[in-house]
């Protein structure tokens, strides 16, 4: 062969080897770029400057032109820092960044974290509230806005969603979760994911999301927080670890370990939890931070010291070391001891890196710090337009008696209660960006909404609770609800005096913001003593009651659904809250949650929930007690309201279900009908919900299972069909060996409008 020959043969070879390249998939060539690229600076990086990556201090008190002299500056001087949480507002992170990549040998970005949870400055309701919307595209929606203003603000990752099961109420976390179902929480775990990444992380109003807590942290015994969990892996996989695999098949970025051990370890060294299950089961290429000191707990956990439980966090899988420095400081003795190596010190530290390049802070580490957009895009009216519409969706109705809702925009209205007037508290537990002093109380949203309408009169009636310990420690982070001084008995004669010149009373009674959410567990689940006496009082007028009730988590509220002809649940609304309330109470929003927690009838009976597997000796239907069966001497088992309850304006009717086929084979699709009617004169939303029970299996399955549902708009005297399509992948569990199939037999199709109220009919599905 000709020299000319080979020289043409060489470039033609070149030429098919490029245009294989270019033929790659976008993603394919993207992946190969970033490998390159962190190769290349790793190859250039310390052992110091590696652990650095891992290390993510909290921000402490900088404060706008402190960058350059804090100790933390120093440190990311010297390439020992990853990132920064806690820090708020773009100047500040503008300075810091400054000091990571102008004074650092590598010039490496820093992440800049947050607790944005539900809302930045804009506050949506907290997220148990968010959940009984069922509605995803309100919730990614919120999302989306959220991070719009922390990326304004120079935020680009945050440490939601949790999607953590509870089925323990007296657990103050249940107000940060999406209640106690697996299918509705997978679905808002999803929605939540694509509402912060917008699938594409390069833009610059995208924020990196970070699932929470993995795994199984609502599950804490005895409903105390931090506390040991302990289950099956049965259990695991078919009841509590869905939400966090949907948020990874929907591409989140970062993983959060939680507090509590699994199978005798805590999850932050759990390796089958963080590498078999997570990455190997799963697929999750992301990066694993610990929570708040989460590997120096584990000293305390009783399983080494700082030195040894470091090394066992790293080599189970964590990448990032949140505040406790563990790995900053013994890593370097551990890879001399041999008891780690170098190559898992690089695998985290080379996922870190990439998240920051994905993030596109290699190309412009200012890409989250223009002035402009933090002047235009936080606190939007058009924001906070929306806001107060998503809000009004999340409120449950509970009662409404001889439909004393909505009320007349008309007349006198007493608005009474501790919660009336607390615009500090309406934002809720997790609210860390909010500024307090924009947020709508009840009483001011009333008054301006009602306008010249309606009369509205104003009593505190009560302090929070009698005790003034409790209610300090309920009223934490500057959410003081301004605790009256004077007598019990004086503001009770107050109230009544308001009462008494009312033609209709809105008690604005329940928890503060503080009184649930983390470290904020409850044993005792009523309304606060001095507030259920107010109402007691106020009852006894004689006028109409309408209790509207703040709580993050479901209270025990036996007394008040006997008593009480009003109930509205409006959680904690967010910076919009008055006006929402309002909005609802007056009618100019049809109410439309449903409840995703079970509210049980007391204490005793949790935890209870909806999905449960019967005994062998079930309590038959219709009865309330029966001798050798499954049920209580003092209380039936049912549920005060039960999941997916929740009452409207209108009134709406359920026919039978339809099936296009009774017995089904195979990859078959199963279409089940029901028509719902609005036998009233208002246009209302009812949430369709179908549930699926499996009648026999190779192991106990739930009596039901939610697996669908839809939110319609319904108008008067309208009857709408709806359809839910159901395939073999629908009637999928994990079995004994935890194999993720279904089986032949027979299943029940239930529709209705709670888990309680349903139609239902049977079908069978073989082979």
């Amino acid at each position: 062969m000709s020299i000319k020959n080979k020289q043409m043969k060489k470039a033609f070879t070149l030429a098919i080897l490029l245009f294989s390249i270019l033929s790659l998939p976008a993603q394919t060539n993207e992946a190969a770029k970033m490998k390159r690229f962190i190769d290349a600076l790793m190859k250039q990086m310390t052992l110091e400057e590696k652990l650095g990556q891992l290390n993510l201090p909290s921000a402490g008190d900088i404060t706008t032109g402190q960058a350059q002299s804090s100790d933390i500056a120093q440190k990311i001087r010297e390439g020992k820092v990853g990132g920064l949480f806690n820090i708020k507002s773009v100047g500040k992170i503008k300075d810091v960044q400054r000091v990571a990549v102008e004074e650092s040998r590598l010039k490496i970005p820093l992440l800049f974290g947050m607790d944005v949870i539900h809302g930045y400055e804009t506050v949506f309701p907290i997220p148990l509230g968010l959940s009984c919307t069922w509605d995803m595209g309100l919730i990614e929606r919120s999302a989306q806005i959220a991070a719009q203003e922390a990326t304004a603000d120079g935020i680009n990752w945050t440490f939601s969603p949790m999607v953590d099961i509870s089925r323990d109420p007296r657990w103050g976390r249940v107000s940060e979760g999406n209640g106690e179902d697996p299918y509705l929480a997978s679905q808002i775990a999803k929605a939540m994911v694509n509402g912060y990444q917008q699938n594409d992380l390069k833009k610059n109003n995208s924020l990196m999301a970070c699932v929470k807590h993995f795994a199984l942290y609502g599950a804490g015994e005895a409903g105390r927080d931090y506390n040991t969990v302990d289950m099956s892996r049965q259990r695991m996989y078919n009841e509590f670890f869905s939400p966090y695999k949907a948020a990874v098949d929907a591409g989140v970025e970062s993983v959060m370990a939680s507090f509590n051990e699994i199978d005798g370890i805590p999850a932050t060294a759990n390796k089958w939890l963080l590498t078999d299950v997570l990455r190997k089961q799963w697929g999750f290429k992301g990066f694993v931070v610990t929570d708040y000191t989460g590997i120096n707990e584990m000293i305390d956990h009783g399983i080494g010291d700082l030195k040894t439980v470091s090394a066992k966090a790293l080599a189970a899988g964590i990448d990032m070391d949140m505040v406790g420095e563990g790995l900053l400081t013994t890593l370097p003795q551990s890879l001399k001891d041999k008891t780690i190596t170098l190559s898992q010190i690089d695998a985290a530290c080379r996922r870190v890196l990439e998240a920051k390049y994905k993030l596109g802070l290699f190309e412009d580490p200012y890409k989250y710090c223009d002035e402009n957009r933090a002047k235009t895009e936080i606190f939007s009216a058009d924001h906070r337009k929306e806001a107060r519409a998503i809000s009004a969706e999340s409120f449950v109705l509970l009662k409404n008696e001889n439909s004393l809702l909505p009320v007349k925009r008309s007349g006198t209205i007493a608005l009474i209660g501790p919660l009336a007037d607390a615009k500090e508290n309406m934002p809720g537990t997790w609210s860390v960006a909010a500024r307090f002093d924009r947020a709508v109380s009840l009483l001011e949203g009333l008054k301006e909404v009602a306008g010249s309408q309606a009369n509205i009169l104003y009593a505190k009636g009560s302090n929070l609770t009698a005790d003034k310990e409790l209610e300090d420690r309920a009223t934490m982070f500057g959410k003081t609800l301004h605790r009256d001084n004077r007598s019990t008995e004086a503001l009770l004669e107050e109230a009544l005096a308001v009462a008494g010149q009312s033609d209709v009373i809105v008690a604005a009674l329940g928890e503060s913001a503080e009184f649930s959410g983390e470290s904020s567990s409850r044993t005792n689940l009523d309304i606060p003593d001095v507030q259920k006496e107010l109402l007691k009082a106020l009852l006894q007028t004689g006028k109409p009651v309408v209790l509207v009730l703040f709580t993050g988590r479901p209270l025990t509220l036996t007394w008040e659904q006997e008593h009480v002809p009003a109930i509205l649940n409006v959680w904690f609304p967010g910076s919009e809250a008055g006006y929402a309330i309002a909005d609802v109470l007056f009618g100019a929003v049809n109410p439309s949650g449903k409840l995703s927690a079970t509210f049980p009838q007391n204490v005793g009976q949790i935890p209870l929930f909806y999905n449960h597997k019967n005994t062998g000796r079930p309590l038959q239907e219709g009865k309330w007690f029966e001798k050798f069966r499954s049920n209580y001497l003092d209380v039936s088992n049912d549920p005060l309201y039960p999941f997916g309850f929740g009452l409207s304006y209108s009134k709406f009717e359920y026919s039978d279900i339809a099936v296009n086929k009774n017995n089904l084979k195979g990859n078959e699709t199963l279409t089940a009908s029901i028509q719902v009617k609005n036998n009233s004169s208002v246009e209302g939303k009812e949430v369709v919900q179908l549930y699926i029970r499996d009648v026999a299996g190779s192991v106990t399955r739930p009596v039901k299972e939610l697996k669908g549902f839809q939110k319609v708009a319904v108008k008067p005297g309208e009857a709408r069909t709806i359809q839910f399509l159901i395939t073999p992948e629908d009637l999928k569990f994990y079995n004994y060996d935890l194999q993720y199939d279904w089986e032949t037999g027979d299943f029940d199709i239930m529709i209705g409008g709670n888990s309680k109220d349903v139609k239902t009919v049977r079908v069978h599905w073989s082979r």
